[in-house]
């Protein structure tokens, strides 16, 4: 346990900061979740639901890369993943041409 009074307020702004990254990362986790789910699920569901889900996913991961909460070749990593789920989803809708 910290024991000055600068410790104290170093631990207190830590906790803080810890509490909000790890919601952060949770909301990015739950996002990027639903999007790969809607993926999963497209052939039910319209291009414009999957599409409005991954733009929601891609925009968690920007704010948490600007934040520093996530590294930001983490998100781009992926971001790209993502991204090559829903190409591979479109090219197998349209014949694989």
């Amino acid at each position: 346990m910290p024991k000055g009074k600068t410790d104290v307020k170093r631990f207190q702004k830590q906790e803080k900061r810890r509490l909000r990254n790890r919601s952060v990362r949770s909301a990015v986790k739950t996002f990027v979740g639903r999007a790969r789910q809607t993926i999963a699920v497209a052939a039910s569901r319209d291009d414009e639901t999957v599409q409005s889900t991954v733009l929601r996913a891609i925009r968690e991961l920007d704010r948490a890369a600007r934040k520093g909460i996530i590294h930001r070749n983490n998100a781009a990593r992926r971001k790209s993943r993502l991204m090559k789920r829903v190409n591979a989803l479109q090219s197998t809708a349209t014949g694989g041409a």
